[in-house]
């Protein structure tokens, strides 16, 4: 039997990290449970990863990430983030969805070693386990993400 998907949620009052299942988080609001304050609800969109959030974002998260390296200026990036964002509602509490703005996070884009965009990482605990290039389909998404699930 596989267990449910847990997204972990920080605590905006104490810090604490907070396992909360998605089904939960619609059925009722979720609390800490260190200090018993509201805890914001895990989201069906895309998360804004930066430099600064990575780790806490992306290393922490008890999903896969699916991590959208983009930029503004980018047409096959802007031309895929609809895919993105139906992807991010479809995967809620499976897969955790990001968008990460190569230009003003170069320091993760070159971590990663990324040249060109749109790159979409597929990570387990901050590392890269997959990775796809260029503007993908849906179905190609998914099958790169299907090995991880």
């Amino acid at each position: 039997m596989k267990a449910a998907a847990l997204f972990i949620v920080t605590c905006p009052n104490c810090g604490a990290q907070n396992r909360v299942r998605p089904d939960d988080a619609l059925d009722r609001l979720p609390v800490c449970g260190k200090c018993k304050q509201a805890l914001p609800r895990p989201t069906a969109e895309p998360v804004t990863v930066t430099d600064a959030n990575f780790s806490q974002v992306v290393e922490k998260s008890a999903v896969p990430v699916l991590l959208d390296m983009w930029a503004a200026w980018c047409g096959p990036c802007r031309m895929i983030a609809p895919t993105i964002e139906g992807l991010a509602r479809e995967l809620a509490g499976k897969v955790l969805v990001g968008k990460l703005d190569v230009d003003a996070n170069n320091a993760t884009a070159a971590r990663f070693g990324v040249q060109s965009i749109p790159t979409l990482l597929i990570l387990k605990g901050g590392k890269e386990v997959g990775r796809l290039v260029g503007a993908q389909s849906r179905d190609a998404i998914l099958r790169g993400l299907q090995p991880h699930l």
